[in-house]
């Protein structure tokens, strides 16, 4: 009788731990939206904020004048773990130092000198803010052990647009349903096919089959788990092969399973888990500084890796 009636409080308990950050971040000002995105891409989502952000990268490949772009440098190609790493850690310092902090400028600065080496069109950096903003949150509301609220979806818009700012792109909508249609638009517009972008995604494929656990399936598998992953539009863009409805089916139920599991099994994350503490991030065992990060201009005096 005793386990009897304790089951149902003991189940009350867990549910009340799993949720009590959410009901913290609920009564939060969205005006202090640093602090929730910090929150929740840190402690509430960090595998999934990370899975998102790196298709949300692979989706502007799409777009030729990007992917062409990044295939020319052959960052992306000839050092794609190096690429991952430093694109993960300049985005970190904004997130865990804050944006206006001493880290977080340097970490923007560092990504406006890179960009400012090539002639790269507003409305494409406009498109790369705009797959931050709202990939995420439909990975999240697709795939996590919860959905977003409205709040959290704000504070998430308005991080973005802040960095968008800092970063000196111009025409940055004002809402989540405005970067939503934007991008919908562009990509309708610009996706196509082209031989260089393929060869950036696929050399990012490659590189995703060396995480864990995906290095322990053969290179295959791992293609077409993410080819299921991924929607028509994109990977027809790319000509990539169309899974079947048992490959979407499996992938895409897997990742929901394991949502369910964290909601109703996993006790919440105390720690948050930064960027530069996940086992993706493999280039600098001994340390980094944030200035050094990234490419530079030929004969430019800053010692760098």
């Amino acid at each position: 009788m005793t386990t009897a009636t304790s089951l149902p409080a003991r189940l009350r308990a867990r549910r009340t731990r799993r949720f009590a950050l959410r009901d913290d971040l609920a009564g939060r000002d969205t005006a202090d939206f640093e602090t929730i995105v910090r929150e929740l891409v840190t402690r509430e989502f960090p595998w999934g904020n990370t899975q998102a952000l790196s298709f949300a990268l692979f989706r502007t490949y799409a777009v030729p004048s990007i992917g062409d772009l990044l295939c020319d440098t052959g960052e992306f190609t000839e050092r794609t773990q190096k690429r991952y790493d430093d694109t993960v850690l300049l985005l970190d310092a904004p997130i865990e130092h804050g944006v206006s902090s001493t880290l977080g400028r340097t970490g923007i600065r560092r990504i406006n000198e890179m960009h400012g080496m090539y002639d790269i069109p507003n409305d494409d950096l406009l498109y790369v803010l705009a797959t931050f903003v709202v990939c995420p949150v439909e990975w999240i509301n697709t795939y996590e052990w919860r959905t977003l609220s409205d709040a959290e979806v704000i504070a998430l818009t308005d991080y973005y647009r802040l960095l968008g700012k800092r970063m000196g792109i111009k025409g940055i909508p004002e809402t989540y349903a405005g970067f939503a249609t934007l991008l919908d638009e562009y990509e309708t517009a610009h996706f196509a096919y082209s031989p260089k972008a393929v060869a950036v995604a696929d050399a990012t494929l490659d590189l995703l089959g060396t995480f864990p656990p995906f290095h322990l399936l053969p290179r295959a598998a791992v293609r077409r788990i993410s080819f299921a992953l991924m929607d028509d539009r994109l990977r027809a863009a790319f000509h990539y092969p169309t899974p079947s409805r048992v490959e979407r089916a499996v992938v895409r139920g897997g990742l929901k399973a394991r949502g369910l599991a964290i909601r109703l099994l996993f006790p919440p994350r105390r720690e948050p888990m930064f960027g530069r503490q996940t086992p993706q991030v493999r280039c600098y065992p001994n340390g980094y500084r944030v200035e050094e990060l990234g490419t530079f201009t030929p004969g430019c005096p800053v010692p760098h890796v």
